[in-house]
This record gives C-alpha cells, sequence and structure tokens, in this order.
C-alpha cells in the first residue's frame, strides 16, 4: 500500500504539493475549512506584475491534481494528535484520517482593518479595503461610491495592520506595495481622469519587475505617489472622506478629500494556526507564523517528526515563492517517508 499524506489547507501551497506527490506515488488526503480549493486565488482578478489573470493560475493547479486525491471542503480538523509513526487527526464531518506525514499550508489571513477604527473601515462607506477593490476587479464591477458616483479622487493606504506596533504586527507583509502600485494601474485604467494617491512608508519593490510597474505608474498613468501615514479619517456631509497625513519627506502635516479610501491590509496567521501549534506541538515565532526547523536549510520542515511546512503559513510570500516553496516540501516529504 502507498503512504498517505494528509495536507491541511487547499490554497495555492497545499494544491501544488498535492500534484507533485501523486505524481510520486503517494496517497493524498486535502481538507480545506472553506467551501472550495484554491485559497486567496478565488477572489482575485488579475496578478502582479504582469496582469495575468488569477484564474489561469488556479486552473494550473487543479490540473495538476490527481483523480484520486481524496478533497474535503467545508471541514475543519477538530483534533490532531502526533503518534510514533503516523498523525491522527478528527474531522468536523466525524471522519477520522491516519497519515505517515502531514503537510501544513494553511496559508494567511487578512488583516481585520476594523482594528485601525481611526480609518474608519465599516464606518464610513466610501472606506474600503484593498480586498474589496479586488472583489469589484473580479466581478467586474464598475468602481463607484456609496452615493453611486464615479470617484475622481482615490487615497490608497498602504501598510495597514503591518509595520504597526499598535496591533502586534511588526512584521512587513511584502506584497503590499506592489498589490497597491497594481491596483492603482487598474483604477487608472478603468477611469482615467481620476486621481490616484498613493500613501506609502517606503516602497518596498524588491522582486523582479516590481520597479518597472512602480515607474509605469508614475510614468505612464500619473499615480502620485506621497512618503507619509495616514493618522486618521473623517467624513464629509457628501460621503466624502478628509485624510489627516504627515508628509514625512517634508515633515508638514496635509489634509485631503478623497472620493474613495483603500487600505492596503497586510497578512495575519491563519486563525487555525493556535490550534495546530498546541495539536502538533509546532513552534511559532513572535509574529504568530510557524517557524521552520532552520531558516536557511530546513524551510519546509517543522520541529516535528513527519510534519512539514509550504507557503504562507512560515510567513508572507508571493505566489511564485509559495509554488516552489509546496515543490520543496513534497520533495522532503517524499525523501522522510522513503526513509521510514
Amino acid at each position: 500500500m502507498s503512504k498517505t499524506v494528509l495536507i491541511i489547507g487547499g490554497g495555492v501551497a497545499g494544491l501544488e504539493a498535492s500534484g507533485v506527490l501523486s505524481k510520486l506515488g503517494y496517497t493524498i488526503t486535502i481538507v480545506e475549512a472553506s467551501d472550495r480549493i484554491g485559497g486567496k486565488l478565488n477572489r482575485w482578478a488579475n496578478l502582479f506584475p504582469t496582469q495575468r489573470p488569477a484564474e489561469e493560475v488556479l486552473n494550473y493547479l487543479k490540473f495538476q491534481l490527481d483523480p484520486n486525491t481524496s478533497i474535503i471542503t467545508n471541514t475543519k480538523i477538530d483534533d490532531i494528535s502526533l503518534g510514533k509513526t503516523q498523525v491522527s487527526a478528527t474531522l468536523s464531518n466525524g471522519n477520522c484520517i491516519q497519515a505517515d506525514a502531514v503537510l501544513v499550508s494553511t496559508g494567511f489571513e487578512f488583516f481585520d482593518a476594523r482594528k485601525k477604527e481611526e480609518y474608519g473601515y465599516k464606518i464610513y462607506e466610501n472606506v474600503i479595503t484593498s480586498v474589496d477593490l479586488e472583489q469589484i476587479f473580479k466581478d467586474g464591477k464598475e468602481l463607484k461610491t456609496s452615493q453611486g458616483k464615479t470617484p475622481k479622487r482615490i487615497g490608497i493606504i498602504h501598510c495597514v495592520g503591518s509595520r504597526d506596533e499598535k496591533v502586534g504586527n511588526t512584521y512587513c507583509s511584502k506584497v503590499c506595495c506592489v498589490t497597491g502600485v497594481k491596483q492603482a494601474i487598474e483604477i487608472k485604467e478603468r477611469i482615467p481622469s481620476c486621481e490616484v494617491f498613493n500613501f506609502y512608508m517606503d516602497l518596498r519593490m524588491f522582486d523582479r519587475h516590481f520597479e518597472d510597474i512602480y515607474k509605469k505608474a508614475q510614468v505612464e498613468h500619473h499615480v502620485q505617489f506621497i512618503r507619509g501615514r495616514l493618522s486618521e479619517a473623517f467624513e464629509n456631509p457628501d460621503g466624502s472622506v478628509m485624510i489627516k497625513v504627515e508628509d514625512t519627506l517634508l515633515g508638514k502635516p496635509m489634509k485631503m478629500n478623497l472620493d474613495l479610501v483603500v487600505l492596503m491590509v497586510g497578512f495575519v496567521p491563519s486563525s487555525s494556526s493556535v490550534f495546530l501549534k498546541k495539536g502538533l506541538q509546532l513552534e511559532t515565532g513572535n509574529d504568530g507564523f510557524f517557524t521552520p526547523a532552520d531558516e536557511h536549510y530546513k524551510t519546509v520542515c517543522s520541529n516535528q517528526k513527519g510534519v512539514f511546512f509550504a507557503g504562507a503559513c512560515t510567513g508572507p510570500k508571493t505566489i511564485e515563492n509559495t509554488i516552489t516553496e509546496a515543490r520543496a516540501a513534497a520533495l522532503e516529504i517524499a525523501t522522510y517517508l522513503n526513509q521510514n
């Protein structure tokens, strides 16, 4: 009988690892808490830096799946424990699973912008998040204010829930900067006459082509970038939003009226992290993300024998980094199973 692998999380990492492990001859069970596989790709329209449709990547991941892979959606793990040679898991549907190895690929969740009350999310109608904006793009809807008007001036606020000691998240979420640039370009493509402002702490265009789209936003689309952090927002009688920002380059406070405010929300650990940490006796860092056995050469291995990591469960990552890590995790799992 082939050895079995339990994959917790059916997002990008879980699907890619499953495809590789199936080709190597292992029996795979994917347990996904939501109603469908694909993770955050289901909520995204286009991907940076090339504006590639997210659906293309999602279709690739689904195509890699073996028809015999067991995919269990709308299901959580109620109990999980480590034995000498196997992992035992009890599912919320009452079923039990025994596996020879487990891959934790629970991904991340978006920061709840309501925790930054001074920004007005869910208080002022014309304050939305980057996730809300992406859903508008994905649904093919026109971008309008809550009053049904085409916005003439939009402000994109970076680092909401990231690099913020007040909410306990001092880390960088890595992809927010480039997402803000991507979405600014998409707004200008839909509404060329709209003024778009990106308010940032500092722009971290770290990967290939990121700097290119940043320049494209400035030169071709005239997106304006202001180095400064939002202190608070107020709703005007007409529904527009006045923001107070300190321009940290000029060292001066400034006010601006905007028709729409977009909050670039960062990554936070999945809500299942605490449960899995306890059940599998895993280690996490001060940021709440899982800590690999070694940050350089065992990045997909945990501190427990037979338990592996892939994707954003160990920290913010791009999709391409996640896919690469999932492949590495699959090979580590195969090596482990062949030796045990």
